[in-house]
């Protein structure tokens, strides 16, 4: 059967490879040549070296995005991945009405990014103005938090699920044990349901971080960047350089390839420490 198996591989795994090969490798290596190129289209590139990169620092706009991506990333992966978790925590206690519970709060997940943003723009707006009487554009302190907000409501859920799922899989033996020898519920938790649950925590902050750096849908319809350019994130300062100014479409590609460096050695990096801290069997 194995021979079999080896056998007739090729013949299923190759149209995969193919359309793999067409939808990814070859625009991600075309991507990267892009980068050292001055074009408007990818027949008319003319090879100009790291000038782009150069010009990718020669102003703020970008740096700026970094930093303030940076600054929304640390603060949603941190929000989202304790209250997914104390949430978890507390929908798998056998207590009435969990799987409704459960529904509800993964539900935002399902929104799109471009109507959660409106949505929750309206919502911001509305509170802002009856308090302060300005909108979610008068100050980037308002943009920013706003930001974290819809993000931790979108994402909170869909972590959860996830948490859940590993809280589960913990073995009661283990709890009761630890319960037996004297344990208090606060080491039970730090001792055997966390060091337990770490294969989901990986999990989490990978999606986490990687879509918090990534985000584009809700910064483009929640602030637009502004005010000033002052809330736009990495995604949509890439968007806004590529198709917003021309000339520096070989600008926006090697901000896109710096992106996706930056983003590359952040995730494997949390991959590489939060798999070091999970219990095998």
């Amino acid at each position: 059967m194995q021979k079999t198996y080896k056998k007739y591989f090729p013949v299923f795994a190759l149209p995969t490879l193919i359309a793999f090969a067409i939808a990814f490798l070859v625009p991600f290596l075309m991507g990267i040549y892009l980068s050292f190129c001055k074009f408007t289209t990818v027949t008319n590139a003319k090879w100009v070296g790291i000038a782009n990169y150069t010009r990718a620092f020669s102003n703020r706009d970008f740096p700026n995005a970094l930093w303030f991506t940076v600054k929304f990333t640390v603060i949603s992966v941190i929000l989202i991945n304790i209250l997914a978790f104390l949430l978890a925590l507390l929908l798998t206690r056998k207590v009435k009405g969990t799987n409704v519970f459960r529904t509800i709060f993964f539900m935002p997940n399902l929104i799109g990014g471009i109507v959660l943003g409106y949505i929750w723009q309206l919502i911001i707006n509305s509170v802002l103005l009856s308090t302060v009487g300005a909108d979610i554009t008068a100050r980037a302190g308002y943009g920013f938090w706003g930001l974290v907000v819809l993000m931790c409501w979108q994402m909170i859920g869909y972590m959860m699920i996830i948490y859940i799922a590993g809280i589960q899989n913990v073995a009661p033996e283990l709890i009761e044990a630890a319960q037996i020898d004297g344990a208090t519920r606060w080491q039970v938790l730090t001792k055997v349901t966390i060091p337990m649950v770490m294969p989901s925590v990986t999990i989490c902050l990978f999606l986490t971080i990687s879509n918090s750096f990534k985000l584009f849908d809700q910064n483009l319809s929640l602030t637009a960047g502004l005010p000033g350019k002052q809330t736009q994130m990495m995604a949509l300062d890439i968007f806004n350089t590529f198709y917003g100014r021309n000339g520096w479409e070989g600008v926006g590609q090697a901000k896109a390839v710096i992106f996706f460096i930056i983003v590359g050695i952040i995730t494997f990096s949390q991959l590489w420490l939060t798999r070091r801290k999970e219990v095998e069997g």
